[in-house]
Protein backbone atom coordinates (compact mmCIF):
# COMPACT_ATOMS: atom_id res chain seq x y z
CA UNK A 1 0.00 0.00 0.00
CA UNK A 2 1.42 3.61 -0.98
CA UNK A 3 0.64 5.95 1.60
CA UNK A 4 1.74 9.54 0.95
CA UNK A 5 1.71 12.99 3.27
CA UNK A 6 0.53 16.35 1.93
CA UNK A 7 2.13 18.75 4.64
CA UNK A 8 1.99 22.27 5.23
CA UNK A 9 0.45 25.28 6.43
CA UNK A 10 -2.66 25.49 4.27
CA UNK A 11 -3.38 28.89 5.55
CA UNK A 12 -5.52 29.13 3.98
CA UNK A 13 -5.88 26.17 1.84
CA UNK A 14 -6.03 27.37 -2.23
CA UNK A 15 -7.23 26.37 -4.83
CA UNK A 16 -3.69 25.00 -5.83
CA UNK A 17 -3.77 23.41 -2.06
CA UNK A 18 -6.88 21.55 -3.82
CA UNK A 19 -5.44 20.68 -7.16
CA UNK A 20 -2.01 18.62 -5.70
CA UNK A 21 -4.45 17.02 -3.11
CA UNK A 22 -6.54 15.56 -6.03
CA UNK A 23 -3.74 14.75 -8.13
CA UNK A 24 -1.08 13.23 -5.98
CA UNK A 25 -4.42 11.27 -4.12
CA UNK A 26 -5.20 9.55 -7.81
CA UNK A 27 -0.71 8.21 -7.03
CA UNK A 28 -1.17 6.52 -4.06
CA UNK A 29 -3.74 4.10 -1.74
CA UNK A 30 -3.85 6.82 0.87
CA UNK A 31 -2.93 10.29 0.94
CA UNK A 32 -2.61 12.59 4.68
CA UNK A 33 -3.12 16.24 4.18
CA UNK A 34 -1.05 17.14 7.80
CA UNK A 35 -1.70 20.49 8.99
CA UNK A 36 1.74 21.71 10.29
CA UNK A 37 1.36 23.41 14.12
CA UNK A 38 3.97 26.40 14.03
CA UNK A 39 4.49 28.44 16.38
CA UNK A 40 6.72 30.75 14.85
CA UNK A 41 4.42 31.95 12.54
CA UNK A 42 1.21 33.87 13.28
CA UNK A 43 -1.93 31.94 11.06
CA UNK A 44 -4.83 33.29 10.35
CA UNK A 45 -6.79 30.23 11.35
CA UNK A 46 -6.08 27.91 14.26
CA UNK A 47 -4.94 24.74 12.89
CA UNK A 48 -8.61 23.22 13.92
CA UNK A 49 -9.77 25.46 11.57
CA UNK A 50 -7.68 24.71 8.96
CA UNK A 51 -8.12 21.16 9.40
CA UNK A 52 -11.71 21.48 9.32
CA UNK A 53 -11.66 23.06 6.57
CA UNK A 54 -9.57 20.89 4.50
CA UNK A 55 -11.62 17.60 5.49
CA UNK A 56 -14.88 19.58 3.53
CA UNK A 57 -12.98 20.36 0.78
CA UNK A 58 -11.71 16.81 0.51
CA UNK A 59 -15.14 15.21 1.06
CA UNK A 60 -15.33 13.93 -2.63
CA UNK A 61 -11.76 12.16 -2.26
CA UNK A 62 -12.34 8.97 -0.41
CA UNK A 63 -8.79 7.68 -0.27
CA UNK A 64 -7.72 11.14 2.04
CA UNK A 65 -7.26 11.74 5.24
CA UNK A 66 -6.69 15.35 7.31
CA UNK A 67 -4.26 15.88 10.35
CA UNK A 68 -2.26 18.01 12.22
CA UNK A 69 1.19 17.44 13.35
CA UNK A 70 3.75 19.42 14.85
CA UNK A 71 7.73 18.50 14.87
CA UNK A 72 9.38 17.02 11.88
CA UNK A 73 7.43 15.74 8.72
CA UNK A 74 10.25 13.27 8.61
CA UNK A 75 8.86 11.73 11.88
CA UNK A 76 5.33 12.14 11.93
CA UNK A 77 5.42 10.79 8.21
CA UNK A 78 7.17 7.40 10.21
CA UNK A 79 4.66 7.25 12.70
CA UNK A 80 1.60 7.25 10.38
CA UNK A 81 3.42 4.75 7.77
CA UNK A 82 4.06 6.98 5.02
CA UNK A 83 6.87 6.61 2.82
CA UNK A 84 5.92 9.18 0.41
CA UNK A 85 6.05 13.48 1.01
CA UNK A 86 4.41 15.34 -1.76
CA UNK A 87 5.46 18.77 -2.36
CA UNK A 88 3.69 21.27 -4.64
CA UNK A 89 5.81 23.23 -7.16
CA UNK A 90 4.96 26.91 -8.21
CA UNK A 91 8.41 28.27 -9.65
CA UNK A 92 11.91 27.90 -9.83
CA UNK A 93 12.37 29.34 -6.80
CA UNK A 94 9.83 27.12 -4.75
CA UNK A 95 12.62 24.09 -5.88
CA UNK A 96 15.67 25.16 -4.00
CA UNK A 97 13.92 25.51 -0.85
CA UNK A 98 11.79 22.27 -1.18
CA UNK A 99 15.14 19.96 -2.43
CA UNK A 100 16.84 21.12 0.83
CA UNK A 101 13.63 19.68 2.74
CA UNK A 102 13.07 16.81 0.74
CA UNK A 103 17.21 16.02 1.16
CA UNK A 104 16.67 16.39 4.99
CA UNK A 105 13.69 14.65 5.29
CA UNK A 106 15.33 11.37 3.79
CA UNK A 107 18.55 11.82 6.02
CA UNK A 108 15.71 11.96 9.01
CA UNK A 109 14.04 9.17 7.73
CA UNK A 110 15.53 7.31 4.89
CA UNK A 111 12.05 5.28 4.52
CA UNK A 112 10.60 8.44 2.71
CA UNK A 113 11.48 9.92 -0.39
CA UNK A 114 9.43 13.27 -2.25
CA UNK A 115 7.82 13.33 -5.27
CA UNK A 116 7.28 17.35 -6.67
CA UNK A 117 4.15 18.18 -8.42
CA UNK A 118 3.83 20.96 -10.73
CA UNK A 119 0.89 22.97 -10.13
CA UNK A 120 -1.30 23.75 -12.44
CA UNK A 121 -0.65 26.78 -14.77
CA UNK A 122 -3.55 28.56 -13.33
CA UNK A 123 -2.61 28.60 -10.36
CA UNK A 124 1.30 28.99 -10.64
CA UNK A 125 0.90 32.65 -9.22
CA UNK A 126 -0.84 31.78 -6.34
CA UNK A 127 -0.36 31.57 -2.41
CA UNK A 128 -1.89 32.01 0.96
CA UNK A 129 -0.35 34.89 1.31
CA UNK A 130 -1.78 36.76 -1.82
CA UNK A 131 -5.15 35.55 -0.78
CA UNK A 132 -4.64 37.02 2.71
CA UNK A 133 -3.32 40.49 1.09
CA UNK A 134 -6.56 40.35 -1.13
CA UNK A 135 -9.04 39.67 1.25
CA UNK A 136 -7.81 42.17 3.81
CA UNK A 137 -8.96 44.63 1.50
CA UNK A 138 -11.97 43.43 1.09
CA UNK A 139 -10.90 41.60 -3.05
CA UNK A 140 -12.91 39.21 -4.20
CA UNK A 141 -11.25 36.22 -3.61
CA UNK A 142 -13.44 33.18 -5.18
CA UNK A 143 -10.73 32.54 -7.76
CA UNK A 144 -8.30 31.63 -5.75
CA UNK A 145 -9.96 29.20 -2.82
CA UNK A 146 -12.73 26.62 -2.90
CA UNK A 147 -16.21 28.16 -1.92
CA UNK A 148 -16.16 26.84 2.10
CA UNK A 149 -13.04 28.95 2.41
CA UNK A 150 -14.46 32.16 1.26
CA UNK A 151 -16.54 33.38 3.82
CA UNK A 152 -14.44 32.60 6.57
CA UNK A 153 -11.06 34.13 5.10
CA UNK A 154 -13.73 37.11 4.60
CA UNK A 155 -14.78 36.56 8.56
CA UNK A 156 -11.19 36.84 9.88
CA UNK A 157 -10.83 39.83 8.60
CA UNK A 158 -14.68 41.10 8.99
CA UNK A 159 -15.36 41.98 5.45
CA UNK A 160 -18.40 41.70 3.83
CA UNK A 161 -18.13 38.54 0.98
CA UNK A 162 -17.47 40.38 -2.32
CA UNK A 163 -17.71 38.23 -5.28
CA UNK A 164 -19.05 39.11 -8.77
CA UNK A 165 -21.76 37.90 -10.46
CA UNK A 166 -21.50 36.50 -14.46
CA UNK A 167 -22.79 40.19 -15.05
CA UNK A 168 -19.49 41.17 -13.46
CA UNK A 169 -21.49 43.31 -11.24
CA UNK A 170 -19.96 43.72 -6.79
CA UNK A 171 -22.68 41.95 -5.14
CA UNK A 172 -22.25 41.23 -1.42
CA UNK A 173 -23.53 38.59 0.41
Amino acid sequence: MKKAIYPGSFDPPTFGHLDIIERSSRMVDELNVAVLKNNAKNPLFSVGERVSIIKEMTAHLPNVTVSSFDGLTADYARSIGATIVVRGLRAVTDFEYELQIAQTNHVVNDQVDTIFLTTSLLYSYLSSTIVKEVASYGGDISKFVPEPVIDRVYAKYQKDDMRTDADNQTINR
